[in-house]
């Protein structure tokens, strides 16, 4: 049973229902209270797309399916959660709907953010962050929602990537036709080119330049995309080396993962997969623009062997093949 602040706390609950990067860079938070207390229990409100990503921190106790929970109305909603004998909620997304859920269900603790009117209604607790103008990364603005509990001990960007070390580990197996596109004798390098219009791109003409730059006698080039971007990188690929390999679309959620987990390398834009593979441990390399809010100031990866290039402007167009090349090639020494 864990003590903060006079109050006897078993059960955090963490709500986070939105993109896969954003509970990724969430994971460091429950990682630090099991580390506190071992003995408390976390549950983690998600998406179900998300699951894989929760389940794969041992940290976490319970995943709770968001879109399951949805589905129910809403007094099966609140007796759902009340059974579940929460003592504190995090809302570090902010959704008026969970927030009145929660308090209809009774959880004694309910920590909110001052920038949704609704957690003035629905939490008993709150703080003031404005993330886009904060000086902190994003996986640092999540301890923000611990001030109320008493801890004001923010970690350091090290600290948060030394944490995935022991407490991510992906479950999927990978199958023989996958595990076959990882050669042992090269360094195998994901190159993710699109982000689901979740931030800026590099330019496609660019990754084509740096592919065919790259020596292919020394890297094993895999092409990754969602299910929606095959269709624009299969045609993409045919103009590529035939030597490199298009994976996308070709994997879940959770054969993904685990490929990156056992990959050596991943270049992408702030996207999900770049904050799994910065968490897997292997080399990662992020491209950022400057801009407020989606710069690397609040977005870089992760991780032992993570690293990001950021723009001078809004877009990415500033970042050269040769910036990129010289951060890849390095990753062979």
């Amino acid at each position: 049973m864990a003590v903060i602040n006079n109050r006897n706390i078993n059960h955090f609950l963490i709500n986070r229902i939105d993109n896969i990067g954003d509970v990724i860079l969430t994971l460091p938070l429950c990682i630090y209270l099991k580390l506190l207390y071992p003995d408390i229990t976390i549950s983690f409100l998600a998406r179900n797309y998300t699951r894989a990503i929760v389940e794969a921190c041992p940290a976490i106790d319970h995943f709770i399916d968001y879109d399951i929970l949805d589905q129910l109305t809403e007094n099966e909603q609140v007796e759902n959660i009340r059974e579940r004998k929460i003592d504190v909620i995090l809302h570090t997304f902010n959704k008026s709907k969970i927030a009145k859920l929660a308090k209809r269900a009774g959880i004694p603790i309910r920590i909110g953010n001052t920038s949704n009117n609704s957690h003035f209604i629905y939490c008993n607790k709150l703080i003031r962050l404005s993330r886009g103008n904060s000086h902190l990364h994003e996986a640092q603005q999540m301890f923000l929602f611990l001030q109320p509990l008493g801890f004001t001990h923010i970690p350091t960007i090290g600290t948060l990537a030394s944490y995935y070390k022991d407490f991510y580990k992906p479950a999927a197996e990978l199958s023989t036709e996958l595990s076959a596109h990882l050669l042992p004798g090269k360094f195998n390098l994901i190159v993710h080119t699109m982000s689901n219009g979740h931030g800026r791109e590099w330019e496609m003409d660019k990754y084509a330049e740096l592919i065919n730059q790259l020596p292919l006698d020394k890297f094993n080039i895999i092409i990754s995309g969602s299910p929606k971007e095959a269709e624009i990188l299969n045609d993409w690929v045919k103009k590529l080396p035939p030597e490199v390999i298009n994976l996308s679309g070709k994997m879940t959620l959770s054969q993904f993962m685990t490929f990156i987990y056992k990959a050596d390398g991943l270049l992408a834009s702030g996207t999900g997969p770049l904050h799994i593979a910065a968490a897997s441990g292997i080399h990662a390399l992020g491209l950022f623009p400057v801009s407020k809010s989606i710069n690397a100031l609040r977005w870089a990866p992760l991780g032992k062997k993570a690293e990001h290039i950021e723009s001078d402007s809004d877009d990415l167009s500033s970042i050269s093949v040769k910036m990129v090349y010289e951060v890849i090639v390095r990753w062979l020494k």
